[in-house]
């Protein structure tokens, strides 16, 4: 099945992208792009502007909107993204499971500035609150206000000087387990997708491994298509695809224009023959449409 030009991972500044949703969708449209799907981390707030506006006339009906979110887990101590698709946003279940993410990412921020206090650094956690303006808190917010005030030559720098893994303020969460995950998903009626695979840089044998537990817990398609992935690493993938009788997933994983590896529906093709989310994506939403 051949579908119309799209991008199923994308970001807003409801969490750490830098377009607001009606930029990302202004942007969208430039780039020809006729689905979308707004997949912020770990809120639906992204999506929910945009459909507002969508529903009120304020933006065009050009682009099909699809639900989602990139959800954050854990599966044994490896910390995984979901992006879940076609959710329902009223199902009580997320919205339990989003404001649980919410606190968990409060609580990370207030003992990350504690963290850089304890190496000599002023207390920014208030700036980090004005930078996210209302968004999911994340490390990036860290790293803007740590560039702002001159503390560190560029993002880069504050992620391997402080945030990144094993730095000082790289702080533990006690993140949903991947089953937890997979559950909400499933009872908000939307589906899962393992995003970026081989950005979690595991071996190819722990990636199996994840894979099959991901197929055994319920998991329905991986994202084979993203900046960055290989033909090498795409053909195992579609592999492990075929075993375990998944679909697939596309996205650019867009965060803002100034990456140039990750502009709106940009990614290496999908082949027409692999079974793909958005399949069942686009039936369900027939099928609420005629009840």
């Amino acid at each position: 099945m051949t579908f119309s030009h799209y991008d199923l991972h994308t970001h807003t500044t409801a969490s750490d992208g830098v377009l607001s949703p009606a930029a990302l969708f202004a942007s969208a449209l430039e780039h020809g792009i006729e689905i979308l799907a707004v997949t912020d981390h770990d809120t639906i707030d992204g999506y929910s502007q945009l459909l507002s506006l969508q529903q009120s006339g304020e933006i065009s009906d050009q682009i099909k909107l699809i639900s989602g979110a990139e959800l954050t887990c854990v599966l044994e101590r490896q910390v995984l993204h979901i992006v879940a698709l076609n959710i329902q946003m009223d199902n009580p279940g997320l919205i339990e499971h989003l404001s649980m993410l919410a606190a968990l990412r409060l609580d990370r921020a207030e003992r990350i500035a504690a963290k850089l206090v304890k190496k000599k650094l002023p207390n920014i956690l208030s700036l980090v609150h004005e930078k996210a303006a209302g968004a999911q808190i994340g490390r990036p917010h860290f790293a803007k206000v740590l560039c702002d005030l001159k503390l560190v030559s560029s993002e880069a720098e504050a992620f391997k000087k402080y945030l990144g893994a094993g730095k000082v303020a790289n702080v533990a969460v006690q993140w949903p387990t991947l089953e937890q995950v997979l559950e909400v998903i499933k009872q908000s009626g939307g589906v899962s997708v393992l995003a970026h695979p081989t950005k979690y840089k595991l071996t190819m044998s722990k990636l199996r491994r994840i894979i099959a537990e991901f197929k055994l817990l319920g998991g329905d398609a991986i994202e084979i298509s993203y900046p960055g992935v290989n033909v090498q690493q795409q053909n195992i993938l579609k592999f492990e695809i075929d075993k375990h009788q998944l679909s697939v997933s596309a996205g650019s994983d867009f965060h803002t224009p100034e990456n140039k590896w990750t502009t709106l529906g940009r990614y290496p093709k999908v082949a027409d023959d692999l079974p793909h989310v958005l399949t069942k994506c686009l039936a369900d939403q027939v099928t609420l449409k005629r009840i």
